[in-house]
């Protein structure tokens, strides 16, 4: 037997044999968990995941190829099918995504771009890296309020947002609650406004029976552990725009204009030209793979989380179909208390992949939210805010440059009376059950 052929073998048996103690591992792990109620934690999110993801990071990091390679391509082929987007690109987190999405549509390669002082109509009660890459790219956030009970942007609002400056419309599907598409579309088309869909809370929610992230000109995903689909941290951005596609890709990587694979080995690049470019400043012929056609950042996932995520990718319809029972379980707990609480609500073209209940006391109730939260922590339940709340009375966002349509009443009740809590697949039948019965025992109290 040839040397060659005699290695492989070799490096087969024991890349089995690591596998199989990787999931020892996991199965060691699995036998030991249990939920005391009262005592062990109920989170409101986390990973969910099997021997299988261990086993493909530690495959994964055998090769040590640990930039971007082979499992990033199966991921993006994988997330491109689910979506029906043609053009996926991988990221280190879902602020990156946002940041990338919003610095793509203000780069001079791509046709009509955003200038300085250019307006995005958006809300404020947002996470803060929905809103951060407008500040951060110099463009001016135009806010308007939200509907409580869906807490996405009023769209019947929107329009009289729209001013001579106003280039696009950047918001989230809020807890993975799908926005009003159709007004949303219909106002962007009339006054030929980008859309950019922050999709990292709403990962296979749909729209009239389309995915959520399909409509705009760009949408974002998040990959951190309390998402849909987990990587530990990372993002991706999708598009079918390919200027677009080409700008997101140069931004993330440093801002080259080159569009070569990372470890591309073809000495001609991938464009077949490396050192046939021209451009105006450089010597003729200069490397492409060295010039940079975008003032960009290095902001690329490592092969080892898509690895993860590609794993992921084949439990992302179990995810959403317990994520939706687990939602039905809280509202029928939380609908006995209607007269004291506001009740998540949706749009009847919705199909929803929930990331969360959220829950908002109403002003006359007999208890305020600081009261239930700290009750439901009490009982190691994790509860948390609906992100910054109004993002303007923040700290860091307080001054920043914006303009301000109608008030942002509903923004500040969110403020003051709204928290969610989980609903991820990690939640067990017992924790579901435990949750329930300190919900009720709370109001029985009250």
């Amino acid at each position: 037997m040839p040397q060659n052929i005699e290695m492989d073998e070799k490096e087969k048996q024991l890349r089995k044999e690591i596998s199989e103690k990787v999931k020892d591992i996991y199965d060691l792990r699995k036998k030991e968990e249990k939920f005391i109620p009262g005592e062990s934690r109920v989170n409101y999110s986390g990973r969910v995941y099997d021997e299988r993801e261990m086993q493909a990071l530690v495959d994964n990091s055998v090769d040590f190829w640990l930039t971007l390679g082979e499992k990033g391509k199966q991921f993006e082929k994988k997330f491109s099918e689910y979506l029906g987007l043609e053009k996926i690109i991988p990221c280190n987190s879902g602020s990156s995504a946002n940041l990338l999405a919003v610095s793509a549509l203000c780069s001079p390669t791509i046709d009509n771009p955003l200038k300085k002082g250019d307006e995005i109509i958006t809300i404020a009660a947002a996470f803060p890296t929905t809103i951060a890459p407008i500040v951060q790219n110099n463009l001016v956030p135009v806010f308007v309020d939200v509907n409580l009970g869906d807490y996405n942007i009023k769209a019947d609002m929107i329009e009289e947002a729209v001013s001579d400056k106003t280039r696009a419309i950047f918001f989230a599907h809020t807890l993975g609650n799908p926005a009003n598409m159709d007004k949303i579309m219909e106002i962007a088309k009339k006054y030929n406004l980008y859309v950019i869909e922050d999709v990292c809370d709403a990962l296979g929610s749909k729209y009239n029976g389309k995915l959520v992230g399909r409509f705009g000109d760009i949408s974002t995903y998040s990959f951190y552990a309390p998402h849909h689909i987990t990587m530990g941290e990372g993002g991706a951005l999708a598009t079918n725009n390919p200027k677009i596609a080409r700008a997101v890709l140069s931004l993330r990587d440093w801002g080259r204009d080159c569009f070569c694979k990372t470890g591309e080995e073809n000495p001609k690049g991938a464009c077949g030209r490396r050192f046939e470019h021209k451009f105006p400043q450089l010597p003729d012929g200069y490397d492409h793979k060295y010039v940079y056609s975008n003032i960009g950042y290095n902001l690329k996932p490592l092969d080892l989380q898509c690895a993860i995520g590609s794993e992921q990718m084949d439990k992302l319809q179990e995810f959403i179909k317990k994520r939706k029972e687990n939602f039905q379980r809280l509202y029928g707990t939380f609908e006995k208390y209607k007269d004291e609480i506001i009740l998540p609500t949706w749009s009847k073209k919705a199909d929803v992949s929930w990331f969360a209940f959220p829950i908002t006391i109403k002003e006359d109730a007999k208890f305020n939210r600081r009261d239930i939260v700290e009750y439901l922590e009490g009982k190691k339940i994790e509860t948390r805010m609906l992100f910054g709340g109004n993002i303007l009375r923040q700290p860091g966002f307080s001054n920043i440059e914006r303009r301000i349509v109608g008030n942002l009443e509903n923004t500040d009740r969110v403020l003051e009376n709204t928290f969610f809590i989980g609903v991820y697949p990690g939640l067990t039948k017992e924790k579901m059950d435990y949750m329930c019965d300190c919900v009720d025992e709370f109001f029985k109290n009250y």
